[in-house]
């Protein structure tokens, strides 16, 4: 019987999105840093979560096509899925900035989009370094920690939005933005428990 080999393809797909990822985050912030770029920085925004999901669906075809995968199809198929929901989320953030006409900066957001920043940083480190245990474990350590951080931002931010007499419809606006925000940081942590799980399996 011919030995069959594995479709070692899918971990440089991975790589792909994780730099999605990054680029993606860090256009992020160039938005919340800069309103004025508003239009510019969705459209690039956009761009790159396009560019995502078209990685996405080649790791789906790839799995379709494969007949032995480095890893459990269904690993693989929830790994790429887990890293294209946190660009659609970035994407998400951008699109109601531009939606509700964001022209101000504040701290708030730019301290949550630098923890998404680093997150994304991480990840990156635990996808290239997925058959590493040691390597995905401290990648999935300081996930945690900052998901921590993001939470304490986030807390503060919603209680200074909520102070005094505020105005109805910027509360309406950046509650919604900190929470999309927020949840992105979320499902960084999906992604770190699923590269955790992943990396276990097949050390």
């Amino acid at each position: 019987m011919r030995f069959l080999p594995k479709d070692e393809g899918f971990f440089g797909l991975f790589d792909q999105l994780a730099e999605r990822l990054i680029s993606s985050s860090a256009l992020l912030r160039e938005l919340f840093d800069d309103p004025t770029r508003l239009e510019d920085l969705t459209k690039r925004i956009k761009a790159e979560e396009h560019a995502a999901d078209v990685i996405t669906y080649e790791v789906m075809q790839r799995i379709d096509r494969s007949f032995v995968t480095p890893l459990d199809r269904e690993d693989i198929h929830l790994l790429a899925n887990r890293l294209d929901n946190v660009v659609d989320l970035i994407d998400g953030t951008a699109r109601r900035a531009r939606m509700f006409r964001v022209t101000e900066r504040r701290e708030p957001a730019l301290q949550l989009i630098a923890v998404l920043e680093e997150c994304s940083q991480v990840i990156a480190e635990g996808v290239k370094g997925i058959r590493t245990q040691a390597v995905v474990h401290k990648a999935a350590r300081r996930i945690k920690e900052l998901e921590e951080k993001a939470d304490a931002i986030y807390g503060d931010a919603i209680y200074s939005l909520f102070e005094g007499t505020p105005d109805a419809l910027v509360v309406i606006k950046w509650k919604e933005i900190y929470d999309n925000l927020e949840h992105a940081v979320d499902e960084c942590e999906d992604v770190a428990n699923v590269l955790e799980s992943v990396s276990l399996k097949n050390s």
